[in-house]
């Protein structure tokens, strides 16, 4: 039931307030019943006492129609973001066997990265001399909406810089240092083809932040950057208002979602919860394209910096660059349904989700009359993965679930209903992210789907006070039979989000092609030993295996060799 510009009667009736009391929660409430539900999720493991034999929600075993043999190969690649640990991990799915480990913005020593001459320069020169990161969200490349295999892109919330991992050899081969910014924490694209690469700032900072506003909140900013995935430069910058969470691209080239928070704009937690609406930002990426392009822009820090702020002028007239849709309070992961309709903002501080209607947002008055569903889904939504049968796959943080919902039926129901809602399954414990098989593309695959949790408590032998993270493996193939959960994989922490690519569309290099080594390579016979002052020695050399060109070199003590 679309809204349209001049809104109906129905419209009207059905826009969810924005108001607590309709949730029929109270703030002291509402955490009231988090403690009792997270106390309650602590004793979800004793499945002896809380639970029937024939009850599976507390850890059912892992079928063998699941299982992959010793020798055979899995369906799917999983690529999980590290967290602090600033890599990629690659597991096969429905396995969920660990396959390698791509360092990204740390150090290696098992694979050389950071100590050889590309991976150095690199991690020096375009990562800003850090040697350490803190990845979030990694996407695979795409063409038509489907994933292509070439690409992996991920982003670095700690110290705000974007990479970009080639998936023929599995390597980083490119890191973007993001100006004006500093944490990206969304790391999405411009789809159908990857024409850009979003990365999300979360943090009000000033711009340029030199020091000269540094006491003088209310001039600072955050950014959505647009970097050019083939040559990883920083195109242009929106600027917007408020705190920036999540993002996701539409399926047709010409919006980009951000949620927020944070609309207070304030800088004590307190001043930044005030509200009780805050706001999922709509960008019209062709639209900024013309401001660029026209001059519309304050260079800072070498980039164009398009104002897109609700006060902007750039926000006045018939095609606003940024369309800011009022939605309950702080936002927290968005995600754009695979037949492109909708996007979906989960509500972390308020137990709904927001549906908006993609194609209502350009023909509406109200940005707010694009919202054409708001299904109640339980306590601390966060983020939606989808099975391409037209149901949505939601986390509740607090209520430690999965709750699977038909987004059509919601766009049916009354706001706040919770009629949409077809399954839910206990995952152990406090879910973040979720990710379905290639839910992000327009055809998702719809049998697996995997939640990353952030505690796993006393689901795997203990290891002292610091217990892994718990990735839970559901089959989702079977409607009729509810989500199964097929098994636990304990996790170094932190995963935080992931993309589920079916093999079939990856292809990784057997062996190095010379012709890919972007660095000047000494040949067979070209070995060279030269002394070119009195403390400095210049060695070019080749090595195969254990074997080097010079199988031994003299120098003096206090040599300098390069």
């Amino acid at each position: 039931m679309a809204s349209t510009a001049e809104g109906t009667d129905a419209t009207a009736a059905k826009r969810p307030s924005l108001d607590l009391p309709r949730l029929e929660l109270g703030r002291r409430d509402f955490m009231k019943a988090g403690a009792a539900v997270g106390a309650m999720s602590g004793l979800a493991g004793c499945t002896s006492i809380l639970a029937d034999e024939d009850d599976d929600s507390g850890g059912a075993a892992g079928s063998g129609e699941h299982s992959v043999a010793p020798g055979e190969h899995d369906e799917y690649y999983g690529f999980l973001s590290g967290g602090h640990t600033g890599e990629i991990r690659v597991v096969g799915l429905p396995s969920m066997r660990e396959l390698m480990r791509i360092p990204v913005f740390q150090t290696e020593s098992a694979r050389g990265y950071g100590h050889d001459a590309k991976s150095s320069r690199m991690l020096e020169e375009e990562g800003d001399g850090h040697v350490w990161g803190d990845t979030h969200h990694p996407r695979v490349s795409q063409t038509d909406n489907d994933y292509d295999g070439r690409w992996l892109f991920v982003n670095d919330k700690a110290n705000g810089r974007m990479a970009r991992v080639d998936l023929e050899y599995f390597e980083t081969d490119a890191i973007t240092n993001v100006p004006n910014c500093q944490g990206v924490h969304g790391a999405c694209m411009q789809l159908p083809d990857t024409q850009l690469v979003f990365g999300v700032g979360e943090f009000r900072v000033p711009m340029p932040n030199d020091g000269r506003d540094v006491q003088s909140p209310d001039e600072y900013g955050s950014v959505i950057t647009a970097i050019d995935p083939e040559t990883m430069d920083v195109e242009w910058q929106v600027e917007v208002d408020g705190n920036m969470d999540n993002g996701d691209g539409g399926k047709e080239g010409r919006w980009f979602f951000a949620t927020g928070y944070n609309s207070e704009e304030g800088t004590t937690e307190g001043e930044m919860a005030r509200s009780d609406r805050d706001y999922v930002k709509a960008f019209d990426i062709p639209a900024i394209w013309d401001a660029v392009e026209s001059g519309q822009y304050e260079e800072i820090s070498g980039v164009p910096v398009v104002d897109g702020t609700k006060d902007s002028p750039l926000n006045e007239g018939d095609r606003p660059i940024v369309r800011y849709v009022a939605t309950p309070k702080s936002p927290h992961g968005v995600s754009v349904t695979p037949n492109g309709k909708y996007a979906i903002a989960s509500g972390k501080l308020d137990p709904s989700c927001t549906v908006i209607d993609i194609e209502a947002i350009a023909e509406v008055d109200d940005p707010q009359d694009a919202i054409v569903g708001q299904p109640r889904i339980g306590m601390g939504p966060l983020h939606t993965a989808y099975d391409g049968r037209g149901h949505a796959y939601t986390t509740t943080f607090i209520d430690s679930e999965v709750v699977k919902w038909d987004y059509e039926a919601a766009v049916e129901a009354e706001a706040g209903s919770e009629e949409p809602v077809v399954d839910r399954h206990d995952v152990h414990y406090n879910p973040g992210h979720l990710i379905a098989a290639e839910s992000y593309t327009a055809s998702p695959q719809g049998d697996y789907l995997v939640s990353l949790n952030k505690l796993s408590k006393d689901r795997f032998l203990p290891v002292g006070p610091i217990h892994p993270e718990n990735d839970q493996l559901f089959h989702i193939g079977d409607d009729d039979a509810g989500m199964q959960l097929v098994k636990d994989k304990p996790s170094y922490p932190e995963p935080h989000d992931a993309s589920i690519v079916h093999k079939d569309k990856i292809d990784p290099a057997k062996t190095w092609d010379p012709d890919d080594y972007e660095l000047e390579y000494v040949a067979e016979g070209e070995e060279s030993f030269e002394r070119v002052d009195e403390s400095t020695v210049e060695i070019e050399m080749w090595a195969r295996r254990n074997e080097y060109a010079f199988p031994e070199v003299t120098l003096r003590e206090g040599d300098e060799v390069r």
